[in-house]
């Protein structure tokens, strides 16, 4: 999944101002390249964002700047 800063976000929220978490989970995603965002939630909140990133190289040690697919 690829999110780019245009992006464009749900209607909701344009209607106002993004809360602290949701910034961050947005944040994440836009920055992440390859890798994975998990979400911990505790009674119907969120307690925690845990980011895996990994970094990818070609044959000569060269780093990948887009994904393998």
């Amino acid at each position: 999944m690829s999110v780019s800063s245009t992006a464009p976000l749900r209607p909701d929220f344009k209607e106002r101002e993004l809360t602290e978490i949701e910034r961050q989970i947005l944040t994440s995603l836009q920055q992440i390249r390859f890798g994975s965002l998990e979400i911990v939630i505790h009674d119907s909140r969120v307690v925690q964002i845990e980011r895996s990133e990994k970094l990818r190289f070609d044959a000569k040690g060269k780093a990948l700047n887009e994904s393998l697919s």
